[in-house]
């Protein structure tokens, strides 16, 4: 899942929702040098990714680009799910509601600083201003995430076939999203739960 899906599945938690955001950031053993509920969200993370890569539906979704992006089609399935979390009326009723939760997003990270690793460091102040967690809902914005994430990859070079494929196949991995986001909204609580439970 990407930054939107980490950040609603933090249940309001901030400490959860710092370890959740920075997870992919912390690598090993690193983990224990941060506070213990902030460690339960990078575990959190890294459980709810696990329950994405396994689902059925993220196969699915991850089918109509893997023919072009291989290894990377998860990375696309990701970005491609924040899209539909925000549009999802269950979850966000409104506009009103997704900038809300957005906006604080934003004030709970903000304190946080000073515990970020270097890139989540550099981004954060961008994530804000340009208003990701919110922009996901337009197709301009997930064009944008496409485009950033050729950047950052080591065995890629466009972007172009990729929202191709989203606008293409646009209705179908909108069923992928609506097949495993209830599956995987249940699972994290509960797996929440545990992992405060030491279980």
């Amino acid at each position: 899942m990407n930054y939107l899906a980490h950040a609603y599945l933090s249940f309001n938690d901030p400490d959860i929702l710092v370890g959740n955001m920075i997870s992919d950031y912390i690598k090993g053993k690193k983990q224990f040098l941060y506070p213990g509920t902030v460690q339960t969200g990078i575990r959190l993370h890294r459980h709810i990714d696990n329950y994405t890569d396994a689902h059925d539906a993220t196969r699915e979704l991850k089918s109509f680009f893997r023919p072009q992006y291989r290894l990377y089609s998860g990375a696309f399935a990701d970005v491609v799910y924040d899209h539909f979390l925000a549009n999802d009326k269950n979850e966000f009723p409104g506009d009103t509601s997704l900038q809300q939760f957005a906006t604080v997003t934003y004030q709970m990270l903000e304190p946080y600083v000073a515990l970020y690793p270097p890139y989540f460091a550099k981004i954060f102040p961008s994530m804000k201003e340009y208003n990701w967690l919110y922009n996901y809902k337009h197709k301009w914005a997930i064009e944008k995430s496409f485009g950033g994430l050729v950047r950052r990859a080591a065995y890629l070079n466009e972007s172009k076939i990729a929202f191709d494929l989203f606008n293409e196949h646009y209705q179908a991995m909108q069923l992928c999203y609506h097949k495993f986001f209830p599956d995987l909204k249940i699972f994290a609580g509960k797996q929440l739960e545990e992992l405060r439970h030491g279980k």
